[in-house]
């Protein structure tokens, strides 16, 4: 089991350091200036490969996690109220990932109706995710 949990923690922090970045790719292309086409298509090109790089570290963070749940039973059974917190937070991520491949769409399509700083707000949600989810991993606080 030890080698399932660290193999998850791995697959977690790279599908996460992919989250942490993609928004930043994002805060510079609100910033591009409409002349520079050739900058727009990098970031873009840097966008798109990031954005596939992380979906694929998601599915063996996904499937790690559900086996830990389900195949050794952490956080079945009375008292592990943090783990429904927890599939909460899994949730959002997976919500907040498939929110940037949607931005990313838009930025392809040339629809950005947002600023970079709303981006770079954007940019802290994966943060308060990974923190929740590791205090209620860690802590088990109901």
């Amino acid at each position: 089991m030890l080698w399932i949990k660290a193999f998850h923690i791995v697959f977690v922090a790279s599908w996460f350091a992919g989250l942490f970045y993609l928004p930043r790719i994002f805060v510079n292309l609100a910033l591009v200036a409409p002349d520079s086409a050739a900058e727009r298509a990098r970031l873009l090109l840097m966008a798109r490969k990031l954005l596939r790089f992380s979906t694929l570290l998601a599915f063996p963070a996904l499937a790690l996690g559900l086996y830990l749940w389900l195949g050794y039973g952490i956080g079945l059974g009375a008292g592990n109220g943090w783990m429904h917190a927890k599939l909460a937070v899994v949730l959002l991520t997976l919500i907040y990932h498939a929110s940037c491949g949607l931005l990313l769409r838009r930025f392809e399509r040339g629809e950005n109706r947002r600023s970079h700083v709303w981006y770079r707000w954007f940019n802290e949600v994966p943060v308060i995710l990974l923190v929740a989810g590791v205090l209620l991993v860690v802590l088990k606080p109901f």
